[in-house]
């Protein structure tokens, strides 16, 4: 519905604006020119708007990285690894909303599935456009490796925006360098690029 859309695309830039803190449902219905009880019949609270912004936030990657992985340029899982590292920090500079809100860590760490915490539920995205991309076999090692790799990759993508808004890129390269290095304990033997 283009109201909701409209209400989150104003949630986001409020966020940017004034701090997920100073934003209201009162707030996002001035922005988004609707009655506030417009925003209640979809949203209870500004934490609920947020959640769906962040569902947002994560559909949007996942369906990034999936089609840049589709277009055949990045083959291998090292590839992927860019990819992933490089759609992060894009959204990071482009998408309205992002660099405030991420996943939704800032609201709680559960925002996005109350049973999950954020990195878990981004971690099996992942895992299933990986395993779907590459043709790998799922399982225990993988869902385990890529759930490191991501806690990993976001404690260091953390650290390069934190004062740097566009990133800093030795601390972008450090990211890549590190999920690449504990990844690389899975490579084939026989030099192949599939890690598992």
């Amino acid at each position: 519905m283009l109201r909701v859309q409209r209400m989150l695309d104003c949630c986001a830039e409020l966020l940017d604006e004034v701090g997920y803190a100073n934003l209201s449902t009162t707030r996002i219905a001035e922005r988004a020119g609707v009655a506030i009880g417009s925003v209640y019949q979809f949203f209870p609270d500004k934490k609920a708007i947020t959640q769906a912004l962040g569902l947002r936030f994560l559909d949007q990657f996942a369906a990034r990285i999936a089609d840049r992985l589709s277009g055949g340029a990045h083959n291998d899982w090292i590839g992927a690894i860019d990819a992933v590292v490089d759609e992060y920090v894009d959204m990071h500079r482009t998408v309205t909303g992002f660099r405030s809100l991420h996943f939704g860590d800032i609201v709680d760490p559960h925002l996005l599935d109350r049973g999950a915490d954020n990195n878990r539920v981004i971690s099996v995205r992942l895992r299933r456009i990986i395993v779907s991309h590459n043709g790998l076999t799922d399982g225990e090692e993988l869902d385990r490796a890529v759930h490191v790799s991501v806690e990993a990759a976001d404690a260091v993508l953390k650290l390069a925006f934190r004062h740097d808004p566009e990133g800093d890129p030795d601390l972008i390269a450090e990211a890549k360098r590190l999920v690449l290095s504990y990844l690389s304990r899975f490579s084939d033997p026989d030099g192949g690029d599939d890690p598992w």
